[in-house]
C-alpha cells in the first residue's frame, strides 16, 4: 500500500503538550510542512512567545530561540540583523504578541525587519486560567469578564493584522484561520507567501490565524471550532490584507 500521508521532517518526534482539540498543532504542522518543503531546516531560527507556545521549540526542528513575554519580534530583529542570510519567524498567541509586545511588533513592522511574525489568535490569555485578551470579542465570558467584555469598560478588542497592513514597512499581511480543511490549505498558502516575503527581501511579513481554546472557552473541541466559526469569523478581517506582488 503506498503512504498517501506522513509527519513533516519540519517537526521532532516530541509529543506537544497542548490541550485536546487545541489547533496549536495544525498551525505547528503547516509551518514545518512548508519549511520542509523549501528546504529550508538547515537554515531556519525561530522565536518562541511566553504562553501556550512557549515549549515551541521542542516541537520544530529547526534552531530555536527563546524570547522573553512579549519581545520575540525583537529578539527576531536582533537574529536576523546578526545573521542575515538566516530565515526568521516568531510564533506567538494573542496574549504574547497583541498585548505586552505590541509595540514590538508595530515597530517591527514600521521598520521593515525581514522577519516572518505567525501570530495565533484565540481571543483569550489560555495558559494562565482563561483571563480577557486584549483579542477577546464584545461581550465574550472570560474568567475576568464572567458577564462579558464590555466595550464601554475594556474598549474593542485589536484586530492585529488590519492594524499592521496600515504601516508602510509591512509588505505581506494575511489573516486566516484552521477550522476546517478549506481554511488549513489556505492557511498554508498565506504562510508561504509570508515566508517567501522575507526570502526576497522585501520586508516585514505577518499572518494571524484564528485558532480555538477549548479549554478555556469550556467547550468540547468540536464545539470549539463551531464557536471559532460562528463568533471570530464574522467579527475579524480575513483574506490577504497587504501583498508586494
Amino acid at each position: 500500500m503506498n503512504k498517501v500521508f506522513d509527519k513533516t521532517k519540519g517537526l521532532t518526534d516530541v509529543k506537544t503538550h497542548y490541550c485536546p482539540g487545541c489547533t496549536h498543532g495544525i498551525i505547528h504542522r503547516i509551518i514545518g510542512e512548508i519549511l520542509e518543503e523549501k528546504n529550508l531546516l538547515g537554515q531556519t531560527i525561530g522565536v518562541t512567545p511566553v504562553g501556550c507556545a512557549g515549549f515551541a521549540e521542542r516541537y520544530f526542528n529547526c534552531d530555536m530561540v527563546g524570547a522573553a513575554h512579549g519581545r520575540a519580534s525583537a529578539v527576531a530583529t536582533g537574529v536576523k540583523r546578526s545573521l542575515s542570510d538566516k530565515v526568521v519567524f516568531t510564533y506567538q498567541g494573542d496574549g504574547d504578541l497583541a498585548s505586552i509586545g505590541t509595540a514590538e511588533a508595530i515597530h517591527s513592522a514600521a521598520r521593515g525587519e525581514l522577519i516572518t511574525v505567525i501570530f495565533v489568535n484565540n481571543a483569550i490569555y489560555g495558559m494562565t486560567g482563561g483571563q480577557m485578551a486584549p483579542t477577546t470579542l464584545p461581550e465574550q465570558k472570560t474568567s475576568t469578564s464572567p458577564h462579558g467584555r464590555s466595550i464601554e469598560k475594556a474598549g474593542f478588542p485589536l484586530d492585529m493584522p488590519k492594524i499592521l497592513s496600515q504601516i508602510e514597512g509591512a509588505a505581506y499581511i494575511a489573516s486566516g484561520s484552521v477550522d476546517s480543511p478549506k481554511s488549513i490549505i489556505q492557511a498554508k498558502k498565506y504562510i508561504e507567501k509570508a515566508f517567501d516575503t522575507q526570502l526576497a527581501g522585501k520586508g516585514f511579513s505577518f499572518v494571524s490565524l484564528l485558532s480555538t481554546c477549548p479549554t478555556n472557552w469550556g467547550l468540547s473541541p468540536r464545539d470549539a471550532i463551531n464557536w471559532l466559526q460562528e463568533n471570530m469569523i464574522p467579527y475579524y478581517t480575513l483574506g490577504e490584507l497587504k501583498t508586494w506582488k
